[in-house]
């Protein structure tokens, strides 16, 4: 018998998310990818972003089987505009993997409130970007704030092994936590 998960993959925006989700899915993953438009000039900021043509609209949607269990990964919209799809597409999560993007950390800190405000579990990534800055965990994690028991991992989304390694980051932070959310 298989059992199933429900994990949210987010970060900030540009911070790798679909490029995660459909590296590890096992499935032809689901996305709502449209192209960026003149309209969103002034609302998203594409700094350092130079390569982005696309966005996440309402999310991606993978899934990845280790043994007998399945991973649900629900991509989120990292624009504060797409906020309010948030407590739909949390419910029922366990748990979360925060990518980050080292060349905009500060815009994690938005993700990361509303995880720690849902009460919700998670493991931050680091998504190594070519050409980002590169800083030690320690840093990293001072700069997040992030609390001692919070995992800290590295990746690139563009790679399997990777990508993988951080949902087994975060899986077994769920498990010690004993499935606690």
């Amino acid at each position: 018998m298989t059992s199933t998960v429900k994990l949210l993959i987010c970060g900030h925006y540009g911070a790798g998310k679909t490029t995660l989700v459909s590296r590890v899915s096992e499935i032809a993953p689901l996305h709502t990818e449209e192209p960026i438009t003149a309209a969103s000039i002034g609302v998203d900021d594409l700094a350092g972003l130079p390569h982005k043509h696309s966005t996440t609209v309402a999310m991606d949607f993978g899934r990845r089987t280790f043994g007998s269990t399945a991973l649900y990964l629900f991509g989120t919209p990292g624009q504060q505009r797409f906020a309010p799809m948030w407590d739909d597409l949390a419910q029922g999560a366990k748990g979360a993997l925060v990518l980050v993007d080292t060349r905009r950390l500060d815009a994690a800190d938005e993700i990361l409130a509303a995880l720690e405000e849902r009460q919700m579990p998670f493991a931050v990534a680091v998504n190594r970007f070519d050409g980002a800055p590169e800083h030690p965990a320690d840093e990293i994690r001072d700069a997040l704030d992030l609390a001692s028991p919070t995992p800290l991992t590295f990746c690139d989304a563009r790679d399997f092994r990777s990508s993988v390694h951080a949902l087994i980051t975060l899986m077994t932070h769920l498990t010690a936590l004993g499935g606690r959310s």
